[in-house]
């Protein structure tokens, strides 16, 4: 219930110009507490050196009350302080 999409590969250089998305982690889950508790563990499994990711921010997203309850909108993150 895992996927990742993504060109690069163990390896890979990224060049400089590169596309700031440079892959896409997809996780199924039978409900949204099941998808979110899918997502934290395979958020907490990925590795990607050398560049910066926004993992620790998506890990933090999953960890959020306010998200995990549903409780959120558009606006949420002109306001979020995590």
């Amino acid at each position: 219930n895992v996927r990742v999409d993504t060109h690069a590969h163990g390896g890979y250089i990224v060049p400089p110009t590169y596309d700031s998305m440079i892959g896409k982690l997809i996780v199924y889950g039978t409900d949204r507490n099941d998808a979110i508790a899918r997502m934290h563990r395979a958020l907490s499994e990925f590795t990607i050196t050398g560049i910066k990711t926004t993992i620790p921010f998506h890990l933090k997203m999953m960890e959020n009350p306010d998200f995990i309850n549903n409780n959120f909108d558009t606006k949420y993150l002109e306001n979020y302080n995590g």
